[in-house]
């Protein structure tokens, strides 16, 4: 439980009502259990609404218990010059005079809550337990929409960055034809219509896998589970393969005994699967090797996906399941690849209530090894998916 601690101003012309407020705040602890939370309090004295407003200009506290009726400024007007200040502080009017008008005055000037003289000490803390709930749950509240705002800039920075080099190759490519620089004959121009084909397939990926990834994250994907024949779905993942692999003399083989069943939804699993594969293929050296291994280990299955290719060191397998995170090296500069299949990977993975592992050497190779719960999604699991 975290341990936090907040500022209270008292401002009271009472002498009595400011000392008996700090004698019952000092030794209170707020726990909220459903925040995690456990807060103390540091109170200050104020005599008057001009020396609260000095205190709160040099240093805002937290919580403001302002008497509503002050000699000089009265409780609204402070609450008027905080407003005037945009100063954040959470008010609790403090008044002997408990109507409607006073409640509908303060309201209108932001009062958060109030207690009316006299009180007792559990009635103060529970007005301090609330508002401190508020504020802390207002906080991560704001916390968190900023946090959201930051990763919505770096992703949309990271986006429009990956597309920008294959539009800007497509359009120079464009630019060629139209202005026919290598003549009138199409011929001559077939490899920059297969590069641009290249790079048109380049962005198609990112925005499937972006798609993919928003629909596991919002939690809006449409999923149908049942048992799916693991060793089927590696199968056909290795057969989509074949045309990239033979072109570069890369042998893919398939080790599993039979059927491995396991209580999941199809496309998930080919969407783990081909991004594996596919990565196997891409970063092999050319008449490398490539086994996929599916087996049934008790109440899981694994699956190995190891390749004889480039490899990775350490510190780019920590970096591996974020997003928009590839691999960039002189090996690596002229493969393709979105940056999201293997952070989509992951988070199927632990959708499933598995583990991913990745063990990889430079210039060995890299393998990775799948954990899945052989029944997980079955009645009694559901919760777990």
């Amino acid at each position: 439980m975290d341990d936090i601690r907040l500022r209270v101003l008292v401002a009271d012309d009472e002498e009595g009502m400011r000392l008996g407020i700090q004698r019952t705040v000092r030794p209170f602890r707020a726990v909220l259990s459903d925040l995690g939370v456990e807060t103390t309090f540091e109170t200050e004295l104020a005599e008057t609404g001009e020396e609260a407003i000095e205190r709160i200009a040099t240093a805002a506290p937290d919580i403001l218990l302002l008497d509503y009726k002050l000699p000089g400024m009265s409780g609204l007007d402070v609450m008027a010059r905080l407003e005037a200040d945009k100063q954040d502080v959470l008010v609790i009017m403090i008044t002997a005079y408990a109507s409607i008008e006073t409640a509908v005055a303060a309201t209108k000037r932001g009062a958060y809550d109030f207690l009316t003289k006299p009180f007792r000490p559990d009635e103060l803390q529970a007005v301090l337990k609330k508002a401190t709930h508020h504020i802390i749950a207002h906080r991560r509240a704001r916390r968190l929409a900023e946090e959201k705002r930051q990763v919505r800039f770096e992703f949309l920075s990271v986006l429009s960055h990956e597309l920008k080099a294959p539009l800007a190759a497509v359009e120079g490519y464009l630019f060629q034809l139209r202005d026919r620089t290598m003549g009138d004959s199409l011929e001559p121009y077939g490899p920059q219509v297969d590069r641009m084909l290249i790079r048109l397939d380049g962005m198609k990926k990112l925005i499937f896998d972006l798609l993919d990834l928003t629909r596991i994250e919002s939690g809006q994907k449409e999923r149908d589970l049942s048992d799916v024949d693991l060793a089927d779905v590696a199968r056909q993942a290795l057969e989509t393969m074949q045309p990239e692999a033979g072109q570069r003399g890369v042998k893919m083989d398939l080790h599993a005994s039979g059927k491995v069943l396991v209580w999941a939804d199809r496309s998930e699993l080919e969407i783990i699967l081909n991004n594996l594969v596919s990565n196997a293929v891409k970063y092999n050296h050319d008449e490398g090797h490539v086994d996929v291994t599916v087996e049934s280990a008790g109440d899981h299955v694994a699956v190995r996906v190891k390749d004889t290719g480039i490899g990775m060191s350490p510190e780019d397998v920590g970096r591996l399941f974020r997003e928009f995170v590839r691999i960039k090296n002189k090996k690596t500069r002229n493969i393709l690849g979105s940056g999201l299949g293997l952070s989509i990977v992951r988070k199927l993975v632990d959708l499933y209530g598995g583990e991913i592992s990745v063990e990889s050497r430079p210039d060995e190779g890299t393998s990775f090894l799948i954990t899945l719960p052989a029944a997980c999604g079955r009645e009694g699991d559901r919760d777990h998916v």
